[in-house]
């Protein structure tokens, strides 16, 4: 289960986001729970293996936004930078800020199943 200390240990300005939330912390820690299960993940790691860097712009973005909201800056600042570079239309490797991204999530889910 997910805490407001787990979310701290994690990174996440967990101040910000619960002002977000008009301190409901219940509501916040719901909304993050929902986060390593958002769909736009897979959608992003498709789109970037069939490079289709439109549909992995759009998913990226989404992304941003929720996780801006939510303020979890471990998976914020890496999705922010692959917004920017995919809004460019970057011809490049995503790999590697990829898994940066996924592994992030993926921390987050274990905490949240924890």
């Amino acid at each position: 289960m997910i805490t407001i200390e787990k979310l701290n240990t994690f990174g996440a300005n967990t101040a910000e986001g619960l002002a977000r939330c008009f301190g409901n912390e219940a509501l916040y820690l719901k909304l993050v729970a929902t986060i390593p299960g958002e769909s736009n993940f897979d959608k992003l790691k498709d789109s970037i293996a069939a490079k289709d860097l439109k549909a992995a712009f759009e998913a990226a973005h989404a992304l941003k936004g929720v996780l801006g909201n939510l303020s979890l800056t471990p998976l914020y600042t890496p999705v922010v930078e692959i917004t920017e570079l995919l809004r460019s239309n970057t011809d490049m490797d995503y790999k590697s800020l990829l898994d940066t991204i996924l592994e992030k999530k993926d921390e987050l889910g274990r905490l949240c199943a924890d």
